[in-house]
């Protein structure tokens, strides 16, 4: 089981163990906690400008969820249905129902439900910072932690993550393809320090190698991670990742890295498989 905060998350950081998986006979299952809804519109229209319609924004990224999840293979997806809380700082934040707003047992509740249907043996979500501090994967993170307090499932629990030194060769490799490597949004708390000691390009960025435990191989489903991103056409402007082509994409996005965070199997780190121990 996957947890994600929004529409297209699947694709980039899971799209190759959702499907690799799921080729490989294992049941997969997707929750994705929002609808998407401060999402671009028809031709990149922003939340708050003219012409963007919240709800058609929702429908329209729930029908290119449902197509991701085709070309992933997933068998299951599951909607928490709770309302985008856009980026940190964006008055979305706090708008009734939203999933930033919404205390953690409350939002917990449907997750922990979906545990019990499920009863994942592994589960993959978002560390506590949410990987970079969007306000939704922060809250998907943490009604992931409150529903395995109440559960006790499951066996397994990853963190996505990217190891520094992946970003430092992805960003020479966009060199050589006179890419840019794009500048993440500065979230509050990186705001309030001195731009001069901030993190300043993609060597400082991601997992500290020794900490990631977990690399696994997905080079046989890198095709259908590609396409997963290409469902979420609306959102292309956001998707930094369809700028590479496929080819540079293929070469590159082979491998996904986690950090294992629970683990009842004793199965020796570092490991090549998320169901090391369980097979």
């Amino acid at each position: 089981m996957v947890v994600h905060a929004h529409p297209d998350d699947e694709a980039i950081s899971t799209g190759g163990i959702l499907a690799r998986y799921g080729k490989e006979g294992i049941r997969t299952v997707l929750v994705t906690c929002t609808d998407g809804s401060a999402g671009d519109g028809p031709g990149g229209v922003k939340p708050g400008e003219p012409g963007h319609d919240p709800d058609a924004v929702a429908a329209m990224r729930r029908e290119e969820l449902e197509r991701s999840c085709r070309v992933l293979g997933v068998q299951h997806l599951e909607l928490l249905g709770f309302t985008d809380s856009g980026m940190m700082g964006w008055a979305q934040n706090d708008a009734p129902g939203s999933f930033w707003s919404t205390p953690v047992p409350e939002a917990a509740a449907g997750l922990v439900r979906l545990f019990e249907q499920y009863q994942p043996e592994v589960v993959v979500t978002y560390d506590a910072n949410g990987f970079y501090g969007h306000p939704d994967h922060i809250q998907a993170h943490r009604i992931t932690m409150e529903a395995i307090e109440r559960t006790g499932i499951p066996n397994k629990l990853y963190f996505t993550a990217v190891p520094k030194s992946w970003f430092a060769d992805l960003g020479n490799r966009l060199k050589e393809l006179g890419i840019e490597f794009p500048v993440p949004e500065v979230s509050p708390e990186d705001a309030a320090v001195p731009a001069e000691d901030r993190a300043s390009g993609p060597e400082e960025w991601g997992t500290p190698d020794e900490d990631v435990t977990t690399v696994v191989d997905v080079a046989s489903a890198v095709d259908e991670k590609y396409d997963s991103l290409v469902a979420h056409s609306s959102q292309s402007d956001n998707i930094f990742f369809l700028r590479m082509g496929r080819e540079a994409f293929g070469e590159i996005m082979t491998r996904e890295a986690f950090v294992r965070v629970i683990d009842d199997t004793s199965a020796p780190v570092p490991e090549d498989d998320l169901f090391a121990g369980l097979r």
